[in-house]
């Protein structure tokens, strides 16, 4: 019969006790009790050290990464709940109801599958922002869009930090010699290996699709700029001759052509209008606009 002792605050006397009963190296205790490790496996004396990261978005849509520590022995396991993510609680709580009566090393890994799985979410709802990253890249790119853009891609990476440890865990545990987790074990671990590696992959290929979204972004922002300068080209051009005409007869120069006569302001209009025709014809035709 294993001997489950569940600590949901790191901070509980009841942890000093289980240290001094079943001999927990200080060091374990102070990583329980200062949290933000990374996920890994120790191996001491006569059981495992675990770290487990636990990932899921508050209500501000901001990644909260948490710490579960497990210690594994031969008839017990000691898990500390370091995070206040609300999964960790419903993910310890299953495996107390459908892991009675097993082994530590089967409930770690229960515990453990149940951390991998609850990364699917997570990695789904980042498909979901990056869809709609796409739409309204091309549908009408903003300067706002560039910076979900980086918060995106600043969390994709921090999931893909605490997923290589995870599966620097995996493989250690399906490879480990200890007594502590039996042979026949190794393809259940083996299992949530393949899960983090796909994982990953899939994280890869977001990031991927977030780079490509940000150069699709800063190409569209790019060709806009272009159409304005386009558009402000062909209006400097077109203005020329105006100035040009308007400036000549702005001259104190006797005599010019239809100075002197009463008709000289339509003559002069119909002189920049035409010129200003001609030249909007001529652009048209060599396809600026």
């Amino acid at each position: 019969m294993t001997a489950w002792h569940d600590i949901r605050d790191p901070k509980d006397t009841e942890l000093d006790r289980l240290a001094e009963r079943y001999n927990l190296h200080p060091l374990h205790i102070e990583d329980c009790r200062h949290g933000n490790q990374n996920a890994k496996v120790e191996e001491h004396g006569d059981y495992l050290f675990v770290v487990l990261k636990q990932i899921e978005l508050n209500g501000q849509n901001e990644l909260q990464i948490g710490d579960t520590d497990l210690f594994v022995g031969k008839d017990y396991i000691i898990t500390v709940e370091e995070s206040g993510c609300k999964s960790v609680a419903g993910i310890l709580d299953r495996a107390r109801q459908s892991g009675k009566d097993q082994r530590p090393d089967q409930l770690l890994y229960r515990i453990m599958d149940a951390v991998v799985d609850s990364y699917l979410p997570l990695i789904d709802r980042f498909n979901e922002d990056i869809d709609v990253l796409e739409d309204e890249v091309l549908g009408n790119p903003d300067v706002s869009m560039l910076q979900k853009m980086f918060e995106l891609k600043r969390k994709l990476i921090d999931v893909r930090r605490v997923l290589t440890n995870m599966r620097d865990v995996a493989g250690h545990l399906q490879r480990t010699e200890a007594d502590l987790v039996a042979r026949d074990m190794t393809p259940f671990f083996r299992d949530i290996y393949d899960h983090v590696v796909r994982n990953l992959d899939m994280l890869e290929t977001q990031r991927d699709l977030v780079n490509g979204t940000m150069d699709i972004y800063l190409s569209s922002v790019a060709n806009r700029t272009n159409q304005v300068m386009k558009v402000l080209t062909v209006l400097g051009t077109v203005a020329i001759p105006a100035l040009a005409i308007s400036g000549f007869y702005g001259m104190n120069i006797k005599p010019l052509p239809w100075a002197e006569s009463p008709h000289a302001v339509w003559i002069v209009s119909g002189m920049i209008l035409g010129t200003s025709l001609g030249l909007l014809l001529l652009l048209k035709k060599f396809r600026w606009f």
